[in-house]
């Protein structure tokens, strides 16, 4: 061979390496690898986003979207994940595990997801890209970028300001336009009774409907944006279908039930998380035998509080026994400790089993209840109420006093919303504690504001509901003092964002009772007859409407 062809195919060597692309060292980063965790159909709906890396990466990414889309983050990981060990050189593919580390809607525990978003996104920062793959590396990085000192609600709403950009920049895109519709929503202000983010989110997605109608994002947005009292009718057509769009998703079979909670259908929301729970139960025991997956926790708490309103209050205390024999839940988050401590508390004060509310105990889970004084609050309000209705003002005193604490605790982080929640608690239990102790104007004073505030805050999608409305509870509290007309107000105030509510109803039907308005009161023990659906229920609000209506008891 001569010097000349050696020097020739030496030449070609260093050109072929110089365009390799570039294979980054990730070795450092935890990452989620191995086979999907998906129970029954592998079905997540229609997804089709193109990229500009090997054809072979293109059903591992469009899976890891559609999942993404479907808020299964861990599955979603692993499926970028695949993608990039099938081609490292893909830098979407580096976006997707970013994204698969940002819970738009949820607020996660800890650091190391925001550590994992940072060094993966830096991972792709040498790689090759075009202009729109290095514009959605960029919009997510704005979520990443100075975590450690800026706070995470100005880095959503950066978020929002870049994908604003990237879908009005790419506006044949339709993914851009479905993340930007995401980022309204999650940064959407829950003190804005106008809706203004999520009714904008919601134009956005039900142009792509239209061409769509199996994109699982599209519809699970819509669900999210229209969960509320006002919105909630909206979202009925899309609650409807969502289940059977992604049915490997354990989130798309609870996702509906929002809509059914606020609507006060429940036996469509007892559907739902029957089946939402069973896929999450099968997800967990593919991971882990014996451990509980947080989704199944929420949906439990769904079922909870939709067995209650049905009066079925065995089913209620079954699933809360079925939580007493849990020993490992995961991941550690506030998902689980809100499910925790809401389920102890719903089934002892909707049932007005005063006596188990003042001794409520908490399931023995290894939660962290320092890292959640909002969730920790509600197991305080509940026994602070329990002791109040069994006469012991000075443990009644001891949970207000925790209840201030933990209050302080959320102002002091600069957590408004949640402190805004515990607020609530504060004023209903001190009206309470107020009334046992005589002090009736003061009582009334400070239940109405109680009232007044969550009529002004939109409900945490963690929760199918407060554990007893503050203007439910403002209407006991008038009927305990003889004020049964301004009581009667305030049941169908309550009902008219909490509809189906057996509680509520029965509240105004004593009320209406008591202003001698037969015909409403009439009207009210007939709804609750048909909302208290379980067969043998021994809640005694039922037996007093069959009462009252002349038929057996």
């Amino acid at each position: 061979m001569t010097i000349f062809r050696i020097f020739f195919l030496v030449l070609i060597l260093f050109a072929s390496c110089k365009h390799r692309p570039v294979s980054p060292d990730i070795s450092t980063i935890d990452l989620l690898r191995g086979d999907f965790s998906l129970c029954g159909s592998n079905q997540l709906g229609k997804i089709d986003f193109s990229l500009s890396c090997d054809p072979t990466t293109k059903s591992s990414f469009n899976q890891g979207v559609a999942l993404l889309h479907s808020f299964e983050y861990e599955e979603a990981e692993r499926a970028f994940v695949k993608s990039i060990d099938e081609d490292p050189g893909c830098a979407m593919a580096y976006w997707g595990v970013a994204m698969s580390n940002f819970h738009a809607l949820w607020l996660q525990s800890g650091t190391d997801y925001l550590e994992k978003g940072e060094k993966i996104l830096n991972a792709a920062r040498p790689l090759p890209k075009g202009e729109k793959e290095a514009d959605y590396l960029d919009a997510i990085g704005v979520f990443y970028t100075d975590w450690k000192t800026i706070d995470r609600k100005t880095r959503i709403n950066s978020f929002l300001k870049a994908m604003e950009t990237l879908s009005a920049k790419y506006e044949t895109d339709s993914e851009a336009a479905i993340f930007y519709a995401l980022a309204l929503c999650a940064a959407a202000d829950p003190a804005d009774k106008t809706y203004a983010n999520q009714k904008k989110s919601g134009t956005i997605l039900e142009g792509l409907l239209k061409t769509q109608p199996d994109h699982p994002g599209i519809t699970h947005y819509l669900i999210h944006n229209y969960d509320a009292p006002e919105l909630a009718e909206l979202a009925l057509p899309m609650a409807r279908r969502y289940a059977s769009i992604a049915p490997a998703s354990a989130h798309a079979q609870h996702m509906p039930s929002h809509i059914f909670t606020r609507l006060g259908l429940w036996q469509e929301a007892i559907a739902s998380n029957l089946k939402s729970t069973e896929a999450a139960q099968c997800y967990a025991q593919s991971l882990k035998e014996g451990a509980h997956w947080d989704e199944e926790l929420h949906g439990m708490d769904y079922l909870v509080y939709a067995y209650l309103q049905t009066g079925d209050s065995r089913k209620a205390q079954a699933q809360l026994d079925y939580l007493h024999t849990f020993r490992e839940v995961f991941p550690s988050n506030f998902k689980i400790a809100y499910a925790i401590a809401a389920m102890p508390a719903r089934v002892a004060l909707e049932n007005r089993d005063w006596p188990a509310a003042a001794q409520l105990k908490l399931p023995d889970l290894p939660v962290p209840w320092e890292e959640h004084p909002w969730e920790a609050g509600i197991y305080h309000f509940a026994r602070a109420l329990g002791a109040v209705h069994t006469g012991n003002p000075i443990a009644a005193r001891q949970e207000l006093d925790t209840l201030e604490r933990l209050q302080k605790k959320l102002l002091d982080a600069k957590d408004g919303y949640k402190a805004n929640q515990v607020l609530i608690q504060v004023h209903a239990a001190r009206a309470w504690l107020a009334f046992a102790n005589g002090e009736k104007e003061m009582a009334l004073s400070e239940m109405e504001e109680a009232a007044r505030m969550e009529s002004l805050t939109a409900k945490h999608p963690v929760t199918p509901g407060e554990v007893l409305p503050a203007a439910e509870l403002l209407g006991d509290l008038l009927l305990a003092c003889k004020q049964p007309v301004q009581a009667l107000k305030a049941y169908e105030s309550s009902l008219s964002t909490h509809p189906n509510r057996l509680n509520g109803i029965y509240g105004a039907a004593v009320a209406a009772d008591q202003v001698g308005d037969s015909e409403r009161a009439t009207a009210y023990y007939k709804k609750l007859l048909e909302v208290a659906t379980a067969s043998g229920s021994e809640r005694k609000e039922i037996a007093q409407a069959k009462k009252y209506l002349g038929k057996s008891i």
